[in-house]
């Protein structure tokens, strides 16, 4: 039966609702620079110097920078050690500075690493800090409003405050954000002007101390010293700033300052005393309170002339919508200076002209800072991405009435914004750089080919695409004769499912990866390839980045001419990059045409092996394989965390890399040399969902535990109907994962809760 297609007749009544505003115009308001730009001074420490063309590009990117160049790119090939050259960058450059990465994990990593080799500067940590998001929405066909809901994480939330407070009171400040940096945050001159600043041997009042701590959202807790809470005793008011772990502790004798400290928030005891204080607001959304009522009366005006649009449309639903919504929230504003839903009236709230942009993390830098942004072929896309999907989820939102249209102006910057925020100077960073880099820099690049541990990018091998089977089961049994792994990437889920079976019926043991594969699923496949549960990984799109797998000396692509975004210059590079771990690193090329991504691809390839051969001999360097733990790759990267031993994961982890003399990078995209992600504690392999391999007597392998932790396991009581208390156990390890950062080991606990439920 054919199924009908709904068409949903548009709104003769609908109209711009907002006139988009040039860049130079959507400016939330001139800042002043909040700190002199002078040399901050970066203490890189690391127990190795630069190697391979590490030198040279670091030479290179210096001196272009202090010549006055605003756009670099750092081409840099898997393995080559990009991260210790950006370190040696920002300690040249001598500013304050953001690196803009595409995902969460990867920021974790980054910051680890950064925060390894500037242990005596201020490394922050700047991603979303959500746990859960369900953004407002209202789905017309089906009359569907979907209500805002939201779990914020505590510990991210902390970092991110501590992050603005930085930015704003020293210059040797170092960020790793995700594209959450685009997105609106508090204006930074409210911000400042509201720290609360003392000085020892200066006169306050306790009270107006007391009274200036509520205004920038800290509450009185006379019992407990909770992130973002004072309490007082006698002459003694005691603060936990909600962006650190010390307390700060004022002691007055009479109406003087006495005597200012850091102290143990568990302990009671003084860690140092200090001069100064600086205590930074609770939250990032602070207004003044004398601002409130021009605030409402502006909401007020806004809300009057929408109404009289609407009822000239004959609106009359949306208008009495609208007009109910706002008045309440107007009504809460009123009473307690907060509302569902408060940063839909941020323009409002900040006095910005209609069209303009929210202030954002890039905003709090200033004039004077430096942008490097990693995986630049992943992440400029994405930052441009971001703005169009808000504008049209909250445009549908104004047009029926669920808010007024200042909720247009609370968005991401788009891309013509964050093009105009450009410091003097930029770096992009990446191993296949797109476009819009290679136009910025006029087709210049700095490249890192060579690694220090004298690894060579893979041999490459083309074959027709006819008798391509008989080619690959024979090159398969050689490769799992000398105890390495293959990876085998097709067009389509049919054919990569179809393929093993193939496979396992030629007696290769071989699985597949593609998106249908839970995400906790597939880092159990890589876990298991490397480990030799089976030899062959058959895959799509999802083998194409964020692979480390020095055990795999093989690929092969099938269909290698077939032009498009999975056979593109840069995805055949991507993918052709997992084998340059290994030695004996070789790529198959499955194809009947020399398409022009193809051959782009190969003579890179070749120009780079070629570079490498060159430099080994000249440097008397002998190539060997990387060999990695699987328990180190496959650990959870905890921005704030210490394991069992007391040590920080970077300082034990760091350097242990095949007793190499040179730290490479861990990346977690095209480039990543510390696993598929930063990863998550072992656990036993899972079976694809939708796959179950048949022994050789015909009969189906039981699956894999879907629970394999033991603790678990008994806590479930597999087979078993489960109480109500087990239940609520096990959200209350989920949500204590959550605020250490273990992602994905709460999303674990939060399958196995469902699987329970269901």
């Amino acid at each position: 039966m054919a199924r009908a297609r709904k068409t949903i007749t548009p709104d003769p009544y609908a109209k711009p609702i907002a006139k988009p505003l040039p860049p130079s115009k959507s400016l939330p308001g001139k800042l002043k620079q909040f700190q002199a730009p002078i040399r901050a001074d970066f203490d890189l420490v690391s127990p190795y110097g630069a190697a391979g063309d590490q030198p040279k590009a670091i030479e290179e990117l210096t001196e272009g920078f202090k010549n006055g160049e605003q756009f670099q790119t750092l081409l840099g090939v898997t393995g080559s050690g990009k991260t210790f050259t950006m370190a040696n960058v920002i300690k040249n450059v001598g500013k304050p500075t953001l690196i803009l990465t595409h995902n969460k994990t990867l920021a974790a990593q980054l910051y680890q690493e950064f925060k390894s080799f500037f242990p005596n500067n201020a490394v922050e940590y700047f991603v979303s800090y959500y746990d859960y998001f369900q953004p407002e929405a209202y789905i017309p066909h089906t009359d569907t409003f979907i209500e805002k809901d939201a779990s914020i994480n505590d510990e991210i939330d902390k970092l991110r405050l501590r992050a603005t407070a930085n930015l704003l009171t020293r210059r040797d400040v170092i960020i790793v954000a995700s594209v959450s940096c685009i997105y609106g945050l508090g204006s930074p001159s409210e911000y400042f002007d509201l720290m609360v600043r003392i000085k020892k041997g200066d006169i306050y009042d306790r009270d107006k101390i007391l009274r200036d701590l509520v205004h920038i959202q800290y509450s009185r807790n006379d019992f407990s010293l909770d992130r973002g809470t004072f309490r007082v005793r006698g002459d003694v008011i005691e603060v936990h700033p909600s962006y650190d772990e010390d307390g700060l502790r004022i002691e007055l004798f009479g109406d003087e300052v006495d005597r200012l400290c850091r102290f143990n928030i568990v302990t009671g005891e003084v860690i140092k005393e200090v001069e100064e204080l600086t205590i930074a607001p609770a939250k990032h959304f602070v207004t003044k309170e004398e601002n409130r009522a021009g605030m409402l009366q502006r909401i007020q005006l806004e809300l009057t002339e929408r109404l009289a649009e609407l009822d000239k449309e004959g609106k009359v639903l949306e208008s009495a919508r609208l007009s109910s919504r706002t008045r309440y929230d107007m009504e809460m504003l009123r009473e307690t200076g907060m509302c569902n839903g408060i940063e839909n009236y941020s323009r409002i709230i900040e006095d910005r002209a209609p069209g303009t942009r929210p202030f954002t993390l890039i905003d709090y830098f200033g004039d004077d800072w430096l942008l490097m942004i990693d995986e630049s072929h992943v992440s400029i896309p994405q930052v441009g991405g971001m703005a169009e999907g808000d504008k049209s989820r909250k445009t549908t939102l104004v047009q029926y009435g669920f808010r007024l249209p200042c909720a247009l102006d609370n968005r991401p910057m788009n891309f013509a914004e964050f093009e105009y925020m450009y410091p003097k100077q930029v770096l992009f960073v990446s191993a296949t750089p797109g476009d819009y880099e290679l136009k910025k820099t006029s087709g210049v690049v700095t490249e890192q080919i060579n690694r220090p541990t004298g690894l060579l990018d893979p041999k490459i091998e083309l074959f027709p695409i006819q008798g391509q089977m008989d080619v690959l089961l024979y090159r398969i049994e050689e490769v799992v004769k000398n105890g390495d792994r293959v990876l085998v990437t097709t067009l389509t889920k049919k054919m990569a499912q179809d393929l093993t079976e193939f496979f396992i019926e030629a007696n290769i043991r071989a699985k597949y990866l593609h998106s249908d594969i839970k995400t906790l699923e597939r880092h159990e496949l890589i876990r298991g390839l490397r480990s030799g549960e089976f030899d062959v990984l058959v895959g799509i799109n999802l083998l194409r980045e964020g692979l480390d797998l020095p055990e795999v000396s093989m690929v092969a692509i099938l269909d290698a001419d077939k032009e498009g975004f999975l056979r593109n210059y840069r995805s055949l590079i991507q993918t052709m990059g997992r084998a340059s771990r290994n030695v004996n690193g070789t790529v198959l090329l499955f194809a009947d045409n020399m398409t022009e991504s193809l051959q782009k691809a190969i003579d890179e390839t070749n120009r780079r092996r070629g570079l490498q051969e060159e430099f080994n001999k000249e440097h008397g360097i002998t190539p060997k394989s990387v060999t990695r733990k699987i328990e180190e790759d496959l650990r959870i990267v905890d921005p704030l965390g210490l394991d069992e031993s007391g040590e920080t994961r970077d300082e034990r982890e760091d350097w242990e890399d095949n007793d190499l003399s040179h730290p490479e990078r861990s990346e977690g995209s095209s480039d990543n040399s510390s696993g598929f992600t930063p990863g998550i504690r072992p656990m036993e392999p899972l079976q694809p969902s939708n796959y179950r391999k048949k022994s050789a007597t015909g009969k189906k392998k039981a699956p894999a535990s879907r629970h394999p932790d033991p603790e678990m396991r008994s806590m479930i009581g597999e087979g078993s109907s489960q109480s109500s208390s087990k239940l609520a156990a096990l959200e209350k390890q989920m949500k204590e994962a959550a605020a250490r950062l273990d992602f994905e080991e709460a999303a674990r606990i939060r399958d196995i809760i469902r699987s329970i439920a269901d």
